[in-house]
C-alpha cells in the first residue's frame, strides 16, 4: 500500500488547483466515494473500491492522465508496465506524444500504441532504456523505478550521499544503492514511502491504484499543478526562408511554432546598393497570423564587394539608409544581417556599419540582429568584434551548426559539446538576453569510398528516408547527443549523425538552461514535422521549476 500524504494539505491544495483545469480541460468537482454514493454520483469506473486510492483514481481519471482497461473497468489491483507509466506521466506533465521519425529502441516499434508515449519520455531524459538496444515497454514497473522515474521528471534534487548516511526503511538492503536518493526524496515529498511495518517493498510492482495515488499526490502538491498549468514562455522562434515559394513557406510557418518569418529579401549588390526581393503578400500574411518580419539581408558571400560597401564610409552609409527606407516602405518588423565570408580586415567597418544601421533602425522601431559563426579562432571569425556587436545590435545569433562541413573531416553537424563551447564562448562577450541560438533542420550524409570522404547535405526528411530505406544501423551517442548511423559496406560506407526530435530537444534545453532570447532554424522546409512537437515538449519541461 502506499502511505497516505497529509488529507488536509491534499485536499486544500487539490480543491484549488483543479479549480482551472489542465488548459481546456473542463473543471471537475472534488467527491469522495462516500460522498459519491450519498448524492448518488456514478464513479468513473466500476471496480474502483472505496478505499485509499478510489478518490486520487477519480480525479486522476476526470483530469484523462489515467484511463480505464475497458468500459467501466480500471483493474486496480493490475501491475503497471513501462510503457503505461511513461504514458501517465507524460499526461500530468503536459507532455504531447510525439511520432518521431528516428525510433530509440528495437522493442518500441513504431507501430505500437505506446510508441508516441514514450519517445518523448526519452527525448527529455527522464525515461532511459535497460540496455543499448531495449527499453522493456512491457516489463512491470517496479516501486523502486517508480520512484527514480517520478524524480527525474520532476528534476528532483538527490543526495547521493543518503545510501551511507541514512536508514530509511526496514528492508534498506534490498533497495539498490542508486535508486536509494529518488526513495528518500520522493519520502521528504510526502509523494510516496513505505508500508506500516517500516518496508519499502522495492521489487513489488507498482499497480495501477498505487500508479493513480502517486500521481494525485504530484497533481496537488502545493504549487505543482500551477505550475504544470502555466503557460511556457513564448522565445523568438525565427525560421528562415530558403528554396520555397511564398506558398510552401506559410505552410511551414503554420506547422510549426515560428512566430518570426525571415524571408530572402535583401541582398548586397556589386555596386553597393540593395537588390529588392520582398514579397509584399508575405508580409501581410504573417501581420495577420500575428507574426513578425526580420527580413534577410545577404551578401551572397561576395568578399570584394562586402569589403568596397564597408571600407567606403559613404557607400557603408548609403546601404545602411536604403535598408531603413526599405523596412518602413514594406512595414517589416526588422532586419537579419546574414554577411558571410567577410575579410578579417573588415572587423571595425563591419561593426560601424552594424551600429549606424541599429540606430537608423531604432528611431523607426525596427529590430536588428546579426549572424555570426561560432568563434574557433579562424580567419572565418576574424571579422566578428563579438563583443562590439552584441552592444550595437539587438539580437545576435549564433549559427550553431557546421561543426563538420562540406570540406572538412567527416563528423556531426552540431554535436552537443560544440554547440556547448560555442555558446559559453560568446557568452562571455554577449549577455544571454540578447542571444538566439540557430539550429540546424539539415544533415550532411558522409560517403568514404576508395579511401576518399565527402559529404552530401540533406534535409531531415532526407535523412530520414534513407535510415529507413537502407536499414541504417542506428545507435545513441551520449558523447555528441545524437544518433549515429552507417549504411553500406565496409568499401562503401555512409555515415550520418541525425538531427531528430531527440538531438534538437536536447541543444533547446541547453539554450533554455542559459537564459537565451530564443531560436532560429535553418532552414524552413528541412524538417521532419515532429521535430517541432519535439522541442515544443522541451520548451515546456524545461520551464518546470517543481520546488
Amino acid at each position: 500500500m502506499v502511505s497516505k500524504w497529509s488529507a488536509a494539505a491534499r485536499k486544500a491544495s487539490a480543491v484549488a488547483a483543479l479549480a482551472g483545469v489542465l488548459g481546456g480541460w473542463a473543471s471537475v468537482a472534488w467527491i469522495t466515494p462516500s460522498a459519491a454514493a450519498a448524492s448518488g454520483t456514478a464513479l468513473p469506473f466500476d471496480d474502483v473500491r472505496d478505499n485509499y486510492a478510489a478518490q486520487a483514481i477519480s480525479n486522476m481519471a476526470a483530469l484523462h492522465i489515467v484511463t480505464g482497461t475497458a468500459a467501466r473497468l480500471f483493474e486496480p489491483d493490475k501491475p503497471v508496465t513501462r510503457a503505461e507509466f511513461m504514458t501517465m506521466l507524460d499526461r500530468l506533465l503536459g507532455i504531447e506524444p510525439v511520432e518521431s521519425a528516428i525510433a530509440s529502441f528495437s522493442d518500441v516499434p513504431r507501430t505500437a500504441w505506446f510508441y508516441r508515449w514514450v519517445q518523448p519520455a526519452i527525448q527529455l531524459g527522464w525515461a532511459k532504456g535497460t540496455s543499448v538496444s531495449s527499453f522493456e515497454p512491457n516489463r512491470t514497473v517496479t516501486r523502486e523505478e517508480a520512484a527514480v522515474l517520478i524524480a527525474r521528471a520532476l528534476k528532483q534534487p538527490l543526495d547521493a550521499n543518503v545510501a551511507s548516511s541514512v536508514r530509511i526503511y526496514r528492508d534498506q538492503a534490498l533497495i539498490r544503492r542508486w535508486t536509494l536518493p529518488a526513495i528518500d526524496r520522493m519520502r521528504q515529498l510526502g509523494i510516496m514511502s513505505g508500508n506500516e511495518d517500516g518496508r519499502f517493498r522495492p521489487d513489488s510492482p507498482m499497480t495501477r491504484q498505487e500508479a493513480a495515488v502517486l500521481l494525485d499526490r504530484i497533481w496537488t502538491y502545493p504549487g505543482w499543478s500551477a505550475e504544470i498549468q502555466a503557460a511556457p514562455n513564448n522565445p523568438i522562434q525565427l525560421g528562415w526562408q530558403y528554396g520555397q515559394s511564398t506558398a510552401q513557406y506559410e505552410k511551414e510557418v503554420l506547422a510549426s511554432g515560428i512566430n518570426t518569418l525571415s524571408p530572402r529579401a535583401f541582398f548586397l549588390d556589386k555596386n553597393g546598393s540593395v537588390s529588392d526581393y520582398t514579397d509584399a503578400s508575405l508580409i501581410a500574411w504573417a501581420h495577420a497570423k500575428g507574426k513578425r518580419v526580420w527580413a534577410m539581408v545577404g551578401n551572397r558571400s561576395d568578399q570584394a564587394a562586402t569589403h568596397a560597401m564597408l571600407s567606403d564610409a559613404g557607400r557603408r552609409s548609403a546601404f545602411a539608409m536604403q535598408l531603413v527606407s526599405l523596412v518602413r516602405q514594406y512595414g517589416i518588423d526588422g532586419l537579419n544581417i546574414d554577411f558571410e565570408n567577410m575579410a578579417p580586415e573588415d572587423n571595425k567597418t563591419f561593426t560601424a556599419f552594424i551600429t549606424e544601421l541599429n540606430e537608423a533602425l531604432d528611431r523607426i522601431s525596427a529590430v536588428l540582429s546579426v549572424d555570426v559563426s561560432p568563434d574557433l579562432g579562424t580567419d572565418w571569425t576574424e571579422v566578428f568584434d563579438y563583443a562590439a556587436l552584441g552592444k550595437a545590435a539587438d539580437h545576435i545569433v549564433l549559427m550553431g551548426y557546421d561543426e563538420h562541413w562540406g570540406g572538412g573531416a567527416a563528423g556531426s553537424v552540431s554535436s552537443l559539446p560544440w554547440l556547448n563551447q560555442s555558446l559559453t564562448t560568446l557568452l562571455k562577450q554577449v549577455p544571454a538576453a540578447r542571444v538566439i541560438l540557430a539550429l540546424p533542420l539539415f544533415n550532411r550524409d558522409w560517403h568514404t569510398e576508395a579511401g576518399a570522404t565527402g559529404s552530401e547535405e540533406i534535409s531531415l526528411v532526407q535523412q530520414n528516408e534513407r535510415v529507413t530505406v537502407m536499414r541504417a544501423k542506428v545507435k545513441w551517442e551520449e558523447t555528441t547527443g545524437q544518433y549515429y548511423a552507417a549504411y553500406g559496406t565496409a568499401s562503401s560506407l555512409h555515415r550520418i549523425w541525425l538531427e531528430d526530435g531527440r538531438s534538437l530537444s536536447l541543444k533547446l534545453g541547453l539554450g533554455q538552461a542559459y537564459g537565451l532570447a530564443g531560436y532560429a532554424f535553418w532552414y524552413m522546409g528541412g524538417e521532419s514535422k515532429d521535430v517541432w512537437t519535439s522541442m515544443a515538449n522541451a520548451r515546456r519541461f524545461a520551464s518546470y521549476l517543481f520546488d
